[in-house]
């Protein structure tokens, strides 16, 4: 600590703090007062309020009985856009990883209908376990048309994305679809491939991604609700436009039936 600087012992605390936590040092353990006011040479009352500070951008949690003990950063998705969960990881300081449990041809009636194939057409069937700096936090199933997407079957899925290999390799670039999430349990099999305790909740994410009007991949996915959080954001572009809420329908889309809810 630099005594003679005109930064508060507390804020220079909380700085150190703020770089040995960008480091990874507190994982395991997070220091409680007297440790810290140990290793700063300060009072307890300094290393309080710098922690405190931590405590109110959400970077650390403090509990009766339990400690102070580092959050789990989240990861944030955005709603209403097209996005690609590799990049979105990667791109929030995250390595993304992928353990393929299945990538086949398989034939499947409920997921050809939904893609508009003959119900005996074969189709392409990758199935992962999504790690982020080695935590699992997705598992997800896509089906797409054997025809347009067999190619696939050679890829090495463990460090790249569906929608590049589908891009370079079938010539194919999806730019439309829709999406829709919902609480689940999962089963007990899923619970324990993702890490999640008995009755912990995750989303279920259903997404249907086309080119132009062709449907070209159709997946199901379980995200671990306590690592995700997915975002809506407004412009003074877009504010005029309104939404749009559709009720969830049971056929495979969204429900237009009724017609959707808009606001402004």
């Amino acid at each position: 600590m630099d005594r003679d600087s005109a930064l508060p012992l507390w804020a220079q605390v909380l700085a150190d703090l703020r770089r040995r936590l960008a480091r990874g040092e507190f994982r395991a353990h997070f220091p409680g007062d007297e440790e810290l006011r140990a290793q700063y040479g300060v009072s307890r009352h300094t290393v309080r309020e710098a922690v405190r500070r931590l405590q109110a951008e959400g970077v650390v949690e403090r509990g009766r009985g339990r400690g102070t003990f580092v959050r789990e950063r989240m990861i944030e998705q955005p709603l209403g856009a097209f996005y690609s969960l590799f990049r979105s990881v990667e791109a929030q300081g995250f390595v993304q990883r992928s353990v393929v449990r299945h990538l086949e041809e398989r034939r499947d009636e409920q997921a050809a209908e939904v893609l508009g194939c003959a119900p005996d057409e074969p189709l392409v069937y990758l199935e992962r376990l999504r790690l982020a700096d080695g935590e699992p936090i997705v598992l997800d199933w896509s089906w797409l048309p054997a025809a347009l997407a067999r190619p696939l079957l050679q890829v090495d899925f463990t460090r790249t994305a569906l929608y590049r290999e589908l891009h370079v390799r079938c010539g194919v670039r999806a730019n439309a679809g829709w999406e829709r999430l919902c609480p689940v349990l999962p089963t007990r099999e899923q619970r324990d491939l993702l890490g999640l305790r008995a009755r912990t909740p995750a989303l279920a994410i259903e997404r249907l991604t086309l080119r132009d009007t062709t449907p070209v991949e159709w997946r199901h996915g379980l995200v671990r609700a306590d690592r995700f959080s997915y975002v809506a954001r407004w412009t003074a572009q877009n504010l005029g436009a309104g939404f749009e809420l559709a009720a969830g329908g049971g056929d495979g889309e969204p429900a237009a039936g009724g017609g959707p809810v808009t606001g402004r």
